[in-house]
């Protein structure tokens, strides 16, 4: 589904503020009636801005542990599973009868991988009580009036029950939480005791944040519907779990979410949780069909229930979660009219904390100041859109896509040589053709490198250089004609920038950032919890080409998306691919490509054979969200580019080539 512009239903709507008095501490409590908030003695006015100022002691902080009942027995020892809730609260509303808001990071990584750049884990003292929270949003948001709260998902760390990989186990793992702080769910004092815990110091009122597998639970959750949940913070989030392992049939990854378990689960869990681990295997046949399994763990497809609003996150060069899963996610909320912002970076899998880091605390602090304190602070009304152009630089937009975006159908033709043909407006002539051979040794930066040449491995089509310069913003579709020499296909389309620029290195191990030494600090520390984190910046290379959005698919599921069958070689086959979503502007004096190729090294996983395929050009297309629609393709292909501008054959740098696939939403750097 491409992503589009709207009109008005990408607006936010407008939020109902509650009129109160003067407080003196660090909450409003909202009670509906319309009107500004009036800034507590807690909060400070900059520049117009209204936010929650840090009053509250954190050294003083309850710190404890509960277990919420999630009403289901996943190991199915004949009990109702009970997951671990570790809370760190400021001590001083409770004792002055106020109640708080929440935010909920659920994560499966809290003993076994870590959070954060540095890998952090949970840590307890001798009793068993929570002392260090990983990241910051404990140091920074307690002393601010918030409760954090990090949930370890069912058949982790100190959490009964069985990881099921993003399905009703993981999800309710969260949603209990939720309907616990609402007084809907049971809590205990202890994993196996008696002795109830109520949660009478929350006001309900619950943000999820986190990025990957914790994104994906904040996902999840919201298309629950559940009744507290007020905003998430989605970060590099999964949208389809089917998306994350297959692309459209062609597998990512040559392992399936049994392995992910594994990975994720507890040592006592893997004695307990054989039967969930053999559905896993059982239900996600590596053939690439689409089961219950993988409908079961479609977000999309439920967008309809989210009341929360949404503030997406995500790295268009992200190969672990690929920016597919960001692009269906957004469109379908945006037909719900869901309240929404977005930030589109450079980078791969990174959290903005490392990448923009002041800008990016600011933001979210007025976010969730917003949607959880209720404070008029103008956030709703800014730009709903922040794109990284190049490296630490920053452009806005009021929405997004812009309004200005229409899909435009542009077709590749034959060129004067074999594999390097033309991308315009104009359908090639009947009978035209490109021939290349899969070659699971090549990737996407080798296509790229050769493209202004003949090889046997791909076929290139490029407009020539651009006379002005040309945007594409959203998601972009690959409809290709081809017949197979072999029962089996799988295809690659990708879109290029023929031209030198200065980007991020997202093929790098760092996937766009270089760690550093130096720390800066975010909130209160105390001897268990540093609020300090290590400082990056921007590991770049200057390249001659950039790719920009592919997608992929196996050739057989040609008829019914999901489900696989032969190919009869010697016959003709049509296929639409689906793009990764993204936002780039092609300069003037640039080419922009499409590429359309075999197995894509290292980022799916090679058919049983290596047929040699052959385009139809004529019946072959691509669909590309440009800013301005046809009228601005026409423009900046028009005329001729200045000498100066014209990028030389292009044989030199790129950025590296794509690392092998990770196994598990995060990689090493969850």
């Amino acid at each position: 589904m491409p992503i589009r512009a709207r009109g008005t239903r990408l607006t936010y709507r407008s939020l109902v503020v509650t009129a109160v008095a003067a407080l003196m501490t660090v909450l409003l409590s909202p009670a509906g009636a319309q009107g500004a908030a009036r800034p507590p003695e807690n909060s400070a006015q900059q520049s117009g801005s209204l936010k929650s100022g840090p009053v509250h002691s954190y050294e003083n902080a309850v710190r404890e542990s509960v277990w919420v009942d999630t009403g289901l027995d996943g190991d199915g020892n004949g009990k109702s599973d009970r997951v671990a809730v570790d809370i760190v609260r400021p001590r001083e509303p409770a004792r002055q009868g106020r109640k708080i808001p929440v935010i909920m990071d659920a994560s499966p990584y809290y003993s076994c991988c870590g959070r954060g750049n540095e890998s952090q884990l949970k840590t307890y003292d001798i009793d068993g009580r929570p002392v260090r929270f990983p990241l910051y949003y404990d140091n920074y948001f307690v002393p601010r009036g918030y409760a954090f709260v990090a949930v370890d998902l069912a058949g982790t760390n100190r959490s009964d029950g069985c990881i099921d990989v993003g399905g009703r186990f993981d999800v309710q793992s969260a949603k209990a939480v939720i309907d616990w702080l609402n007084g809907r769910a049971r809590g205990y004092t202890t994993r196996t005791g008696g002795d109830r815990a109520t949660a009478g110091w929350s006001n309900g009122r619950t943000g999820m944040i986190g990025k990957s597998y914790d994104g994906t639970i904040a996902n999840g959750v919201a298309a629950t519907g559940v009744d507290g949940l007020r905003t998430i913070v989605p970060i590099s989030a999964i949208s389809s779990w089917y998306d994350y392992y297959f692309a459209q049939g062609a597998p990512l990854y040559n392992s399936g979410p049994d392995r992910l378990s594994g990975y994720v689960e507890s040592p006592e869990a893997r004695g307990r949780c054989a039967a969930v681990q053999q559905q896993l295997v059982d239900q996600a046949p590596r053939t690439g069909d689409l089961t219950t399994l993988w409908s079961d763990r479609d977000y999309v497809k439920d967008a309809r229930n989210v009341r929360a609003s949404v503030f997406a996150v995500h790295g268009m060069q992200d190969l672990n979660v690929r920016t597919k899963h960001l692009g269906q996610w957004w469109d379908a909320l945006a037909d719900q009219g869901v309240e929404r912002k977005i930030w589109l970076s450079q980078t791969g899998h990174v959290d903005p904390f490392d990448y923009r880091r002041a800008e990016w605390v600011d933001t979210l602090h007025r976010w969730f100041d917003h949607y959880l304190l209720g404070y008029d602070n103008g956030i709703d009304h800014e730009p709903m859109a922040d794109i990284e152009r190049h490296p630490d630089q920053w452009s806005t937009d009021k929405v997004w896509p812009p309004r200005a975006t229409h899909t435009t159908t542009v077709r590749p033709g034959s060129g004067s040589a074999p594999g390097v043909g033309t991308l315009a407006l104009k359908p090639a002539r009947p009978g035209a053709t490109e021939t290349f051979t899969d070659d699971p040794a090549q990737s996407e930066t080798e296509w790229a490198a050769d493209l202004d040449r003949t090889t046997g491995a791909k076929a290139g089509f490029r407009t020539a250089p651009l006379t002005r310069d040309l945007r594409l913003s959203g998601s972009s579709t690959v409809t290709v004609t081809a017949t197979p020499t072999t029962s089996t296909a799988h295809l690659s389309a990708v879109l290029v920038d023929i031209g030198p620029d200065t980007v991020r290195d997202y093929g790098s191990s760092g996937e766009g950032i270089t760690t550093l030494d130096d720390r800066t600090c975010w909130g209160a520390s105390t001897t268990g919890d540093s609020s300090c984190f290590k400082v990056t910046r921007a590991d770049t290379v200057t390249v001659d080409r950039t790719v920009i959005s592919r997608g992929w698919a196996d050739l057989g599921t040609y008829a019914l998306a999901g489900h696989g069958r032969p190919l009869t070689p010697g016959r003709a086959y049509t296929i639409t691919i689906g793009l990764a979503a993204t936002d780039h502007v092609v300069p003037a004096g640039h080419r922009l490509a499409l590429i359309v190729a075999g197995t894509d090294r290292d980022l799916i996983e090679p058919p049983e054979s290596k047929p040699t395929l052959t385009l139809d050009l004529a019946r072959t297309s691509a669909k590309l969200p440009f800013v301005g629609g046809a009228g601005a393709f026409v423009r900046a292909t028009a005329g001729s580019a200045p000498a100066t501008a014209t990028p030389r054959a292009i044989h030199s740098e790129g950025v590296a080539p794509p690392r092998p696939a990770h196994r598990i939403p995060g990689g090493s750097r969850t």
